[in-house]
């Protein structure tokens, strides 16, 4: 039996996926948590086989968990009709250098080639090429997506390509890791697709820890935490 423990906050979709996922995975345990401090001695308890933020707040359990785990960092599943990625940074104060932003592709690329997967990273920026010279932000962030594309190239044999800020090319090229300029941007490509355009999340998977743990936003739908859930068990079975 695989015990999933799940935090509950104020978006009661939480209950009621819990209820439809049980309904079909009976032999699965689901734990509920109420409160952060009770979700991270989750996280640390060895009985429990994989925790799911769920709809309680992110911050405080982020920090408390990065005291715990300081190499932390997280990148979000997508899965649309066949079509499968890792979106990171995703969280707002995530990614904010270009040696954080190469973890995230390494650590990405990792978790894809170990499911039996093919990397194939997009890189973003805050802009085209040509838009160069166009405001101090969009001038750094186009120098950065060039040197974190050529760190990749130099150092792994991963497919990368730097797509700066045309993200439809990306995804029309079926790119399976999308890297966002910095954690502010890879939260609103995150709404963007999943909240607004109904992509299927299944929540983030967390890396830089021994534990299984899937990050969830405290806006998604019944079917969003339903599909954690699946990915939960998922892996926690391999």
């Amino acid at each position: 039996m695989t015990r999933i423990a799940i935090g509950v906050g104020e978006n009661e979709n939480i209950i009621q996926a819990c209820h439809i996922f049980k309904e079909k995975h009976p032999k699965n345990d689901i734990i509920l948590i109420y409160s952060d401090e009770d979700l991270i001695k989750a996280v640390l308890d060895r009985n429990i086989d994989c925790v799911i933020r769920g709809s309680l707040p992110a911050s405080n359990i982020m920090n408390q968990l990065k005291e715990k785990y300081p190499n932390l960092s997280r990148a979000t599943y997508i899965n649309k009709e066949g079509y499968e990625l890792l979106l990171t940074p995703v969280g707002i104060d995530e990614g904010n250098t270009v040696e954080d932003r190469y973890k995230l592709a390494i650590q990405c690329s990792d978790f894809l080639k170990q499911v039996g997967k093919k990397p194939k990273i997009a890189i973003l920026a805050e802009g085209r090429e040509d838009d160069f010279g166009r405001g101090k932000e969009v001038s750094n962030s186009l120098k950065e997506s060039k040197k974190l594309t050529k760190l990749i190239q130099e150092n792994t044999d991963d497919e990368v390509k730097n797509y700066h800020i045309l993200i439809e090319k990306a995804i029309n090229d079926k790119c399976n890791v999308i890297i966002a300029p910095n954690g502010r941007v890879g939260n609103i490509i995150f709404r963007t697709l999943v909240l607004l355009n109904s992509w299927p999340s299944y929540g983030a998977i967390t890396f830089g820890m021994d534990r299984t743990y899937i990050d969830t936003s405290r806006d998604q739908s019944i079917d969003g935490y339903v599909r954690s859930l699946i990915l939960a068990e998922l892996l926690t079975k391999d």
